[in-house]
């Protein structure tokens, strides 16, 4: 726990403290910024009243994203799974054969 780093994210214009792994700064902030230039965007190119309607915009944007990688990924990890899991019992079947 003690390894952990305080930082702070600002965010449509609030300040975020947080508390995180040192393998996480790195991501944080990146995403942190992604969310703020989408925000600037979304400002930009729609009429919006407030920042939590351009807050969820932009959550809806990254979610939408995020289901269309999940349905084009998902197949095709499964397929790689099931083919390493199928490879890993025939070679554990040539092992015991193998010792008889």
């Amino acid at each position: 726990m003690s390894d952990l780093l305080k930082i702070k994210l600002t965010i449509a214009n609030r300040v975020y403290p947080l508390s995180v792994a040192p393998e996480q700064e790195e991501s944080l902030r990146a995403s942190a910024k992604k969310i703020e230039t989408t925000i600037l965007q979304l400002e930009k190119n729609y009429a919006v009243r407030d920042k939590q309607d351009v807050l969820a915009m932009c959550a809806l944007q990254y979610a939408a994203q995020l289901e269309q990688l999940k349905a084009t990924e998902t197949p095709q990890n499964d397929d790689d799974h099931e083919k390493v899991k199928v490879k890993e019992l025939i070679d554990m079947i040539e092992v015991h054969l193998a010792a008889y």
